[in-house]
């Protein structure tokens, strides 16, 4: 006999994703921290009625993210780790993009009966206070990115990198945490470069170069060591995605290297990994073009730009990356 088991357990899994984003949007584990606090402590830290407030604690209690005791909640081992902003190793800084994903993702019917995206998003028209914005909620998983990158390669050698439609350029702060020496630029469209320096700035950044233009149309003015396009290729169509990675190599020295990175990658089955496919859901509902490509895509774009030894890997959170070197 068929069995609903598997509905119900992805109906099951939605409301703890929800009760986790509203924790990180009210600061919730980073308001609790190292300590152990009662709903009422909690509710004047955070100018919230304890009452409604004890709701939730004890439903993030029910999922393993705090632990309670007589009444009074301190944060689980997952949360005190990766759910504290004071803490180095946070990965909650992208509440706030999540919901723009979230709200997009449940407009995928739609979508597709207006054969347009619902919640179209236009990075070349973009506004500059459009453009702060967006750049802001970027800003703090870019900087996780950065650290994770900075563990998984050797850039002992490069001394210097550019990142290619970077958003707010944090990945370089990240990785310049690991690799200080590595001297940074940014190249962005013209909106959001104009926003970067602020946003640098306040990540303690103030050196970091800043060069507008766009990767689809022309490379970087100067050659660097290292191109890196994070949730680049991804949002653009074929023509321009290819275009970008030429680019990219015009933009590197003799024997530089490039990392190509996202969730926007399936493999060519087009069945996992899981990120990459239900990803490409929410770029229907974002972009008129952009969309999660195979790995022979990338494969081929990277090779006719002249790169070898091209490399496939996962970071820890799921992120594909292709790594490759430039042919001398």
């Amino acid at each position: 006999m068929v069995s609903s088991d598997r509905i119900d357990r992805m109906i099951a899994a939605v409301p703890p994703a929800l009760a986790l984003r509203a924790g990180l949007e009210l600061g919730l584990f980073t308001a609790i921290g190292d300590s152990e606090l009662s709903a009422d402590d909690l509710g004047a830290a955070l100018e919230l009625d304890p009452d409604r407030l004890s709701r939730l604690l004890y439903a993030l209690a029910s999922i393993g993210l705090l632990e309670v005791r007589a009444g009074r909640f301190r944060n689980g081992a997952e949360a005190l780790a990766f759910l504290d902003a004071s803490k180095p190793t946070y990965r909650g800084g992208d509440h706030a993009l999540l919901r723009e994903l979230w709200e997009a993702d449940l407009l995928t019917a739609e979508s597709l009966r207006q054969n347009r995206p619902a919640a179209l998003h236009d990075f070349a028209a973009a506004g500059p206070e459009a453009a702060a914005a967006f750049s802001r909620r970027l800003a703090p998983g870019a900087l996780v990115f950065g650290r994770q990158l900075a563990e998984a390669l050797d850039l002992s050698a490069i001394r210097s990198v550019i990142d290619i439609g970077g958003g707010p350029g944090t990945i370089l702060v990240g990785l310049r945490e690991r690799w200080p020496r590595l001297a940074a630029t940014l190249m962005e469209l013209p909106t959001v470069a104009a926003v970067a320096p602020e946003i640098l700035a306040a990540y303690g950044a103030h050196d970091v170069a800043v060069e507008a233009g766009d990767i689809t149309a022309a490379p970087s003015s100067g050659r660097h060591d290292l191109a890196i396009l994070k949730a680049v290729v991804q949002v653009l169509p074929p023509d321009q995605a290819r275009r970008s990675i030429l680019n990219a190599a015009r933009s590197l020295a003799a024997g530089g290297e490039i990392v190509v990175a996202g969730w926007g990658v399936v493999d060519d089955d087009r069945l996992g990994p899981r990120e990459g496919v239900f990803l490409n859901l929410t770029f229907l509902n974002l972009y008129l073009h952009g969309e999660a490509y195979t790995e022979s895509q990338y494969r081929a774009w990277l090779t006719e730009a002249g790169f070898r030894r091209i490399a496939r890997s996962r970071l820890a959170d799921g992120c594909t990356v292709f790594r490759a070197r430039l042919e001398s």
